[in-house]
């Protein structure tokens, strides 16, 4: 039977900008054959430029015809791949198509299936990359083109490209959404739901990016690139609770996306933008990244902001400049060589290619935002830079500067003609341009609509967006008025009564029945069943922990309705939960994180498990009335709903655990069951309460000298808690972890100590086990990312000594490592306090990065330093911050961190001590030292460190992240912090200075500290002359000089500078010398 015809459908084939106006009810014949006639050049024109090219064995398409035609890279074959996807979705509105949707759409398929033959050959890789994020073990990004083979090994190409997975993800999504069936079996289920863990973790995966080169330099080096980011943000989004099976599928064809794992990498890539990572302050790669096809971002200021830099800095008559000084393609880049050598990109400079490629994706951008003008102007700039030929138009890959022109083009930018690359004359097409023309030509001419080639509906806000299923989350946004459910979970009946007597509804595990109660830990048993395939050595979803997102939806398990509380709530190994002030805070914050990154259908509920021992502390009255607090129907600003768990499911949000119907019956979940309790209490006055015990320490040096026998003796008859645990620190550095003193091991012993200073709030005991046992809290390396993307760099070392820098993302069994290499050898306690510091940083830099400002290196141990020292000054006494509870050491951090929010007046001293240990520098500081450096030939040097001129200024911008971490590195060599203020102080001086007199240079290096000891030396002067006091080598009198007063440290600065010049460590080009005012 004939299918009816199409020609009198409504016609969508509208681009906004076509020939064809939406919702027209009749097309003419004259209108129809004409749109008939553009599709078969489109056609003729894909198998000419495009499908010829394919390889009839993967299905994969060649990256450079010209030099290495055997070569496949992924990304250009996505894009080619998409050309014939798009094509063969307008060949659908035509009735006599001629096969040619099928045939299109099979060769897309072929093309996405050669690259899933490819990758899965490589699942081992796949399961190593999950635990290590290692360069080494990613997936390679080009392959031989008809065999699928690898051509270059981990350490010869740059294969680690977040941005290619999460590009191939979309893509797979966006396909089989249309209708076409890539995936067939179990096996490849599994293996996309582990690329799905591979790009959980693009937030804190430095990698090469688009361009495949790493960081700008070329040398090899990698970093965090937004474009990676967006890409793996925009993977997740698409295919959570997809099923790759199309509507033919599933329940076990359905993806699932760790929630907390996408929040981490929308919060990143909302944090980079609109820089796209340290090296490079904009680069094209965002253009395809926030537009079409990935839609990345929908902050409409943030998007504009981002393109609009794009546009300011990489435009040029002939396309986009991939970067600034960037050396691909031009006459000046040694193509023999991999990597460039140090201060090369400085010869690239203004002479960078440009690619009409990105003139094409703005071309496109226009049309998803409607904007005529948008795509007639860069129509208007692309078309000249077009080549026609016999087999249809050809886009240049890029165009460059001749040899001849490049000192010309140089001194006045934009002045010379660019050649076009070969691809005319060779007939080597770039097919990545070629197939990005095809789909912007479809839409222009009307051939396709933006909701066609848009499938899934990327370019609308999430609550536009087709739903997938129910039975699964599902992105849907952020509501203004969005309400936090809350159920109180009590684990005794007595507490239940206790708490209803002041007015608190909760609910036992009991009551809740059928409804278990699961720990965090095991919802992550759970999911570690998903993705699990023994033929391809894949263990699904690492052991890692269950986020607050994740734990705030409701699962259904085989049956059963589960709800989970969140790690918080958790006992957990390390101690930060005995502290109920953190809690309460935790709790607080928790619920306003959800409020504010809630992005799912339905309500997010937070469980809130109250243990027994929640109420036998000194803060249980304000325990009891944060409980009371969320029945007025608000806590923080936050709209939070108490009640019943049974009565808040019907708004919440659900998740089905389907694939958990395959795990063998043998295998039994735990869930929270009801504490049994003989006796009973009505209220507080009926609870045991809990001293606070403080011990002191002892001596443990005779120890050493002592055998292990006596000292477990001495250990028997001691009933001080910290000096039980200093004896026992004797015994585990002699006898190890292992050794047993009657039926328990020195770490058992240890164990019970923590819990019982935890209870007795003996913080410092509970420090000083935590250290012992190396314990380690839970999402360090999110805090320490979270510091790394802001632009900061962090430190882990004891104040005073090594320090080991943090300049990239790293997983957690590295940052144990470098906490127990710098920390350990000096005090054990720190260990466990520089992780309280770095969850704290982490969250305030996240909700109040202002308090950040002007501090671009985080020291770690030079943080808790001032904190000592904010604690001296507030209690006017000497405090040991290891006793301070967690709560009370995050507040000290706040009013450390808030310079003028102290309760106290600071000294000039105590400012620069400060200022020094956060290393906070003025707005504009960095800026200035570049300036010296350019009127400074010979270098700077500070303590030993010379910061040299070249290749300084070649290597990098003023305006670069780069540089600025540079002159922190030069300024970490200073160990006074109130010295390096003082240097900070100088730096700004010179900077003065030199720009009132332009016409000043130094000639040789200028040696900072000898100015600082010259002006040190003119304020003794004074101080003799004035004060009668005798010369002292001790600088404190200085430092704890106010700078811009009379007599300040400024002016004593400054005429040592001055000085400086006038016994002609400068040349001025003029006879008049500098003036200072």
């Amino acid at each position: 039977m004939a299918r009816p015809s199409r020609r009198n459908e409504v016609f969508l084939a509208d681009s906004r900008l076509g020939n064809f106006k939406p919702g027209s009810k009749m097309v003419d014949d004259e209108n129809y054959a004409e749109h008939v006639r553009k599709l078969g050049e489109a056609y003729v024109t894909v198998k000419r430029q495009i499908l010829c090219h394919q390889s009839s064995t993967t299905g994969l398409f060649p990256c450079n015809l010209a030099d290495a035609p055997h070569e496949a890279h992924i990304r250009d074959s996505i894009y080619c791949a998409s050309a014939a996807w798009a094509l063969s979705l307008a060949y659908r509105k035509i009735d006599n198509d001629k096969g040619r949707t099928y045939e299109l759409g099979q060769s897309a398929v072929k093309c996405m299936r050669g690259i899933l033959f490819c990758w899965i050959r490589q699942a081992d890789k796949v399961e190593k990359f999950k635990l290590s994020q290692s360069a080494n073990t990613a997936l390679h990004s080009k392959f031989h083109m008809t065999s699928g083979d690898t051509l270059a090994g981990d350490e010869e190409y740059n294969h680690l490209q977040i941005d290619c997975v999460g590009l191939f993800l979309l893509f797979l999504v966006q396909m089989i959404s249309s209708g076409l069936q890539i995936i067939y079996t179990t096996d490849e289920v599994n293996f996309i739901q582990n690329l799905v863990y591979y790009v959980e973790r693009a937030y804190r995966t430095p990698d090469y990016g688009m361009w495949e080169r790493g960081s700008k330099y070329n040398n090899g080096s990698t970093e965090l690139h937004a474009s990676s980011i967006g890409m793996a943000k925009v993977a997740l989004e698409a295919i959570n609770g997809f099923n790759l099976f199309g509507d033919k599928g599933a329940a076990w064809s359905v993806i699932y996306v760790d929630v907390d794992a996408h929040n981490r990498n929308r919060t990143i890539f909302d944090c980079v933008l609109p820089r796209e990572s340290n090296s490079k302050n904009t680069d094209a790669c965002l253009i395809p990244t926030v537009s079409w096809p990935a839609f990345a971002i929908h902050d409409e200021e943030l998007r504009n902001r981002t393109m609009a830099k794009a546009v300011r800095k990489l435009q040029g008559q002939y396309g986009f400049k991939r970067f600034l000084r960037d050396g691909y393609g031009t006459v000046l880049e040694e193509k023999n060589r991999k990597y460039y050598k140090p201060t090369e990109i400085k010869t690239f400079d203004g002479i960078e290619c440009e690619w009409p490629l990105f003139f094409i994706f703005m071309v496109i951008d226009g049309v998803f935002k409607g904007s005529a003008d948008q795509v007639e102007k860069y129509q208007n700039l692309l078309q000249p830079l077009l080549a026609e030929t016999s087999d249809g138009v050809v886009v240049p890959k890029y165009y460059y500067i001749s040899q001849e022109c490049i000192e010309a083009e140089r001194a006045k930018p934009g002045s010379q003609i660019r050649i076009p690359s070969m691809e005319e004359e060779t007939g080597h097409l770039f097919l990545l341009g070629q197939a990005v023309y095809m789909v912007s030509k479809l839409l222009v001419d009307g051939l396709l609509h933006i909701t066609e080639l848009d499938v899934i509906k990327r370019h609308l806000p999430a609550a536009a967006r087709p739903r997938h299923s129910i039975r699964y989350s599902f992105f849907q946004g952020r509501t203004s008025d969005l309400v936090v459910q809350i159920v109180l979970i009590a684990e005794s009946v007595r507490l239940q009564q206790m708490l209803a007597t002041y007015g608190i509804l909760s609910q036992t595990p009991h009551q809740i029945e059928p409804i278990e109660v699961w720990s965090p830990n095991e919802l992550t048993k759970a999911f570690g069943f998903l993705g699990v395939n023994k033929k391809l050595g894949l263990s699904g979803r690492p052991m890692r922990p269950v986020g607050g997102l994740g734990t705030s939806k409701l699962y259904y398990v085989c049956g059963h309705l589960v709800v989970c509380y969140p790690l918080l709530f958790e006992v957990s190994d390390f101690y930060l939960s005995q502290d109920m002030n953190l809690v309460i805070d935790d709790v607080k914050s928790d619920l306003v994180f959800l409020a504010k990154r809630w992005k799912l259908s339905g309500r997010p509920t937070f469980c809130m498990l109250v243990r027994e021992e929640n109420i036998r502390g000194p803060n249980t009255r304000e325990y009891l009335d944060l409980l009371a607090e969320f029945k007025t129907g608000s806590c923080g600003g936050v709209n939070v709903r108490l009640g019943r768990l049974q009565t808040l499911i019907s708004a919440a949000c659900v998740e089905n655990l389907d694939f958990l119907q395959s795990v063998p019956d043998t295998y039994t979940f735990k869930y929270v069951d009801e504490l049994s309790m003989k006796s009973s209490f009505r209220s507080l006055t009926d609870v045991s309460r809990l001293a606070k015990l403080d011990d002191e320490p002892i001596d443990i040096q005779p120890l050493k000298f002592m055998s292990s026998y006596d000292i477990v003796q001495r250990l028997y008859h001691t009933d001080n808690m910290f000096a039980q645990t200093q004896i026992l620190s004797v015994l585990l550095e002699r006898e190890g972890l292992d050794y047993r003193i009657e039926d328990s091991t020195i770490k058992d012993r240890l164990d019970r100590l923590l819990r019982k200073a935890g209870v007795h709030q003996n913080w410092h005991v509970v420090r000083f086990c935590a250290g012992l046992l190396k314990k380690m809290v839970d999402s360090l390396a999110p805090s320490l990312t979270a510091m790394l993307v802001r632009g900061k760099q962090a430190t882990i070392g004891v104040f005073g000594h090594e320090e080991k820098v943090i300049d990239k993302p790293m997983p957690p069994f590295k940052i144990k490592a470098i906490l127990y290499s710098t920390t350990g050898p000096y005090d054990v306690s720190d260990i466990a306090l520089q992780q309280e510091m770095i969850l704290n940083i982490g969250k305030y830099i996240s909700t109040s990065p202002e308090l950040f400002e002007g501090i671009l290196k985080i020291r770690i141990g030079w943080i808790i330093e001032a904190m000592r020292r904010e604690l001296c000054i507030i209690e006017d006494k000497d405090v040991s911050i290891y006793s301070m509870p967690p709560s009370e050491v995050r507040k000290l951090l706040l009013i450390t961190l808030a310079r003028f929010g102290g309760q106290v007046e600071r000294t000039p001293l105590q400012t620069r001590q400060l200022d020094g240990a956060f290393n906070r520098v003025p707005r504009d500081f960095y800026d200035r030292v570049w300036r010296i450096l350019e009127k400074t030939p010979g270098g700077l040097k500070v303590c030993g460190y010379h910061l040299p001129q070249q290749p300084t200024l070649s290597d990098m911008t003023m305006y670069e992240m780069n540089f600025s971490l540079l002159v922190e590195h030069m300024l970490s060599n200073i160990t006074d912090p109130a010295y390096r203020q003082i240097m900070v102080e100088l730096f700004m001086v010179v900077s003065t200075l030199l720009d009132r007199n332009p016409e000043v240079q130094f000639l040789s290096a200028v040696d900072m500290d000898k100015l600082v000891q010259q002006g040190f030396d003119e304020f003794q002067k004074d101080q003799s002359r004035l004060e009668v006091q005798e010369k002292q080598d001790d600088m404190l009198t200085f430092f704890n000089t106010a700078p811009n007063v009379k007599r300040g440290t400024t002016s004593y600065l400054a005429k040592a500078v001055v000085n400086n010049l006038m016994q002609g460590a400068v040349r001025s080009s003029q006879d008049e010398f500098c003036s200072i005012s």
